[in-house]
């Protein structure tokens, strides 16, 4: 058996991580307005990842930067702010067990997106694992 791709850990980790901002914002939702939480937690983001890129040495003049990936990092911010916003005000309103499955929806997206605007071609078996996350989605969505 060949090691796990050098991806493969950060991907799980990310997964691990939005579970729990899923069940830590469910519960720090109650009683405060989803988009001031929102922000609440965008400001403690700034923060940790600043001292984090500061103590590691990874700044960089933003002005030096190409233009070009300053352009498709800020409509990542705007796609990420908005994502954010309606995130948090369907778990205000939603169960969680319920929002971050659909929330996952995410997944077929970007496998789509990929195809239509990177020229990426998943292969049958990743195609198979994006319809089952589709179909899952379907499932929770179908109202009881």
């Amino acid at each position: 058996m060949t090691s796990s791709p050098a991806w493969l850990p950060y991907a799980l980790g990310s997964a691990a991580f939005a579970a729990l901002t899923a069940i830590f914002a469910k519960i720090g939702l109650e009683g405060i307005d989803s988009d001031f939480a929102t922000l609440l937690r965008t400001v403690v983001i700034v923060a940790v990842l600043g001292v984090f890129v500061a103590t590691t040495g990874k700044w960089r003049d933003p002005f030096a930067l190409p233009s070009r990936s300053v352009l498709f990092l800020v409509l990542s911010a705007f796609a990420t702010g908005a994502s954010w916003v309606c995130y948090f005000r369907a778990l205000k309103i939603g169960d969680a067990s319920k929002v971050a499955p659909v929330d996952k929806l995410s997944v077929v997206l970007v496998a789509l997106f990929a195809v239509a605007f990177l020229g990426e071609r998943p292969a049958a078996r990743e195609w198979l694992g994006i319809g089952m996350v589709a179909a899952g989605v379907l499932v929770l969505s179908i109202k009881r």
